[in-house]
C-alpha cells in the first residue's frame, strides 16, 4: 500500500487545500537491527512513541526488533518503555503506549545467523496477519558498518528484501558510510545489490533538523534573500559544528575515525551543499537532490593543505566550572594518539554563482560552547559617507543560520546609534523558533523516520552525495596521515588550536565566536 494523506474525507471539519493536515503512513512495520546500542534507546525507540503520540502512525503498526538478547516479546516491550519514559519528547499518555505496545516483537539471533532470519521472516509475515501490515517493512540499521553487508544479504537470502506487487521494502542506514571514497563505493555497491536504490535511505539526522530546512525556506520563499546570495555580496561563508563535551565511552569508535570523518565528511558537507546550492526546479527528492550534488561535484581544496586545512586535539582545561581531561588521557585512547578533535578546512566552489568566495568549515570537541551554525558574511559596504570613528566597531552584514541549540536565525547590520550625532553600530536582529511558534520542533529522528515510511525521500543523500563527499575529503586525511606531527593543541573550553585562527588569518579574516 501506498503512504495516504490525511484530506477532509478523514476530517469534515477541514478544507481539503488546508497544509496543516499532517501525512501519516500506510499499513507497515520496522525492523530496528541494533535495538540495545545507544542510538536506539536514547532516540529512535523514543522517536517512534513520539510519532504514534503525534497520531502519524498508521493503525497497526508495528516495531520489531533483533538482537542476540535472551528476550521474549514482553522482555522487549520493557525496554522500549523504558526508553520512552527517558527519553521522549512527547508526555507519556498510557493509551498511547498501551496501542504501539500491542505491536511489539523480539526476534533472538546473529547477523550471521540464517535461522534466525527466517524466524524474522516468520515474525514479518504473522505482523501481516495480525496487524494488518500489509506486506510493508522498513528494516532500520543501527549497526557498526561492517555488518551492513552481512545483515543485506541475509535479508535478502530470507526473502525479506523483495516485496510483492504493490508493497515495499526500505532499508535505513546509519552513518558512517564508509571511511574513505573506495569503501563508500563498495559499500554502496553491496546494499543497492539488494536493495533498489531509491528504497536506500542514509540517515543524516542533521537533514532532519527544521532550521536545516528553514534554510531552504529563507533562500527560495523570500525574494529579498536570494538575490544578493552569491559571490557579488557575500564574502566567505563558515559552517561550525561545535561541541562542549569530549568523546566520553567513545573512545574504541572515536580514535579510529577522527572529527573529520566523524563530522565534516557527511553533517558539514550536506550543510555546505545546501546552502550553496541553486534553487531546483521542485523540493522532489530527485531535483533537490541533483542540486546538491552539483555543488559537491564543484568544490576543490586550494593546493596547499597545509596552509587550507588545521587540526587539534584538547588538552586539559575547564569546561564551564568544571574539570575537562585531555583526549589522550581519556579512557580507551592511545598515548601517542594522532586522532583529531578538531578540524577545520577551506573550500572553494567552481561554479559562476561562487567564484572566489571561500566556505570555511569547522568542527570539534571541547570547545567554548556547544552550537551548529552556517553564517553568510557578507564584503563590506563599497562606500561609506561616514567619518572613520563613526563607523569604527561596525563589522561585515551577516546572516547566522542556527541549526542547535537555540534554533532560529540572526541577522546583523549597521544601526544609527540613538543621539545627535551620526554613529553607526552593528546591532543584531533575531528570529527564535522557540519564541516565534506556540508548536515545538520535531526531533530529527522523528522527522525522517516517518519520511522513510513514507517513502519520501529528499533528506536523504544518495551514494552520489555520499562518494563526492568522500572524493573532498580524502586528500586532506592522506595529507594529515603523512604529516602526523602537524596536529596543535586547544585547551578544553577554548575555539581550537592557534593553526585554525592561522588559517583564517592568511586570508585577513577571522572566525566568528558563537
Amino acid at each position: 500500500m501506498t503512504p495516504v494523506e490525511i484530506t477532509a474525507e478523514h476530517n469534515p471539519l477541514r478544507h481539503p487545500d488546508d497544509k496543516r493536515l499532517p501525512r501519516i503512513a500506510g499499513p507497515c512495520s520496522m525492523v530496528m537491527f541494533g535495538i540495545t546500542g545507544d542510538l536506539a534507546r536514547r532516540k529512535l525507540m523514543p522517536a517512534i512513541y513520539d510519532l504514534a503520540n503525534r497520531g502519524l502512525l498508521p493503525p497497526g503498526f508495528s516495531l520489531v526488533g533483533f538482537a542476540r538478547r535472551d528476550w521474549d516479546d514482553q522482555d522487549f516491550a520493557a525496554v522500549v518503555h523504558d526508553a520512552v519514559k527517558s527519553h521522549a519528547r512527547t508526555p507519556f499518555r498510557e493509551e498511547v503506549w498501551q496501542d504501539l505496545a500491542e505491536g511489539l516483537r523480539f526476534v533472538r539471533g546473529t547477523f550471521d545467523d540464517p535461522e534466525a532470519f527466517a524466524r524474522l521472516a516468520q515474525t514479518v509475515r504473522e505482523l501481516d496477519e495480525a496487524r494488518g501490515t500489509g506486506g510493508n517493512h522498513a528494516f532500520y540499521l543501527s549497526i557498526p558498518p561492517d555488518w551492513f553487508a552481512a545483515v543485506c544479504e541475509q535479508l535478502q537470502a530470507a526473502g525479506l528484501s523483495t516485496p510483492q506487487p504493490g508493497t515495499w521494502r526500505r532499508v535505513v542506514v546509519e552513518k558512517p558510510f564508509g571511511h574513505d571514497l573506495a569503501s563508500a563505493q563498495e559499500l554502496n555497491h553491496i546494499i543497492e545489490a539488494v536493495f533498489p536504490a531509491d528504497s536506500v535511505f542514509r540517515i543524516d539526522h542533521y537533514l532532519g533538523k527544521e532550521t536545516v530546512q528553514n534554510l531552504l525556506a529563507l533562500r527560495f520563499a523570500n525574494q529579498m534573500f536570494e538575490p544578493v546570495w552569491n559571490a557579488h555580496y557575500v564574502d566567505h561563508v563558515q559552517i561550525t559544528m561545535a561541541e562542549d563535551i569530549g568523546i566520553g565511552g567513545r573512545a574504541g569508535y572515536y580514535d579510529d575515525v577522527g572529527a573529520a570523518k566523524d563530522v565534516i565528511q557527511n553533517h558539514l558537507l550536506q550543510l555546505l551543499a545546501l546552502t550553496a546550492m541553486e534553487e531546483p526546479v521542485s523540493f522532489t527528492a530527485d531535483a533537490v537532490r541533483a542540486e546538491k550534488e552539483k555543488v559537491l561535484a564543484s568544490a576543490r581544496l586550494p593546493q596547499d593543505l597545509a596552509a587550507a586545512t588545521a587540526r587539534g586535539q584538547y588538552t586539559a582545561g575547564w569546561q564551564g566550572s568544571e574539570r575537562a581531561h585531555g583526549y589522550l588521557d581519556e579512557d580507551g585512547v592511545a598515548p601517542d594518539s594522532t586522532t583529531e578533535t578538531y578540524a577545520a578546512l577551506k573550500l572553494e566552489l567552481d561554479s559562476r554563482r561562487w567564484a572566489g568566495v571561500p566556505f570555511y568549515l569547522r568542527t570539534g570537541k571541547q570547545l567554548g560552547k556547544r552550537v551548529t551554525e552556517i553564517a553568510v558574511i557578507f564584503k563590506r559596504t563599497p562606500h561609506l559617507p561616514f567619518r572613520s570613528t563613526d563607523t569604527v566597531e561596525m563589522g561585515k552584514n551577516a546572516i547566522v543560520v542556527r541549526i542547535q541549540p537555540d534554533e532560529g536565525i540572526t541577522m546583523r547590520f549597521g544601526s544609527k546609534v540613538p543621539g545627535t550625532q551620526m554613529e553607526v553600530r552593528d546591532v543584531t536582529m533575531d528570529f527564535g523558533y522557540g519564541s516565534s511558534f506556540t508548536e515545538t520542533s520535531p526531533e530529527a529522528y522523528e522527522r525522517l523516520i516517518l519520511d522513510v515510511l513514507l517513502g519520501d525521500p529528499p533528506l536523504f543523500p544518495r551514494h552520489e552525495e555520499v562518494e563526492q563527499s568522500w572524493r573532498i575529503l580524502d586528500p586532506v586525511v592522506q595529507f594529515w596521515n603523512e604529516h602526523p606531527e602537524q596536529i596543535g593543541q586547544y585547551a578544553a573550553g577554548t575555539w581550537g588550536p592557534p593553526e585554525a585562527d592561522q588559517l583564517m588569518h592568511r586570508d585577513g579574516r577571522e572566525w566568528r565566536l558563537p
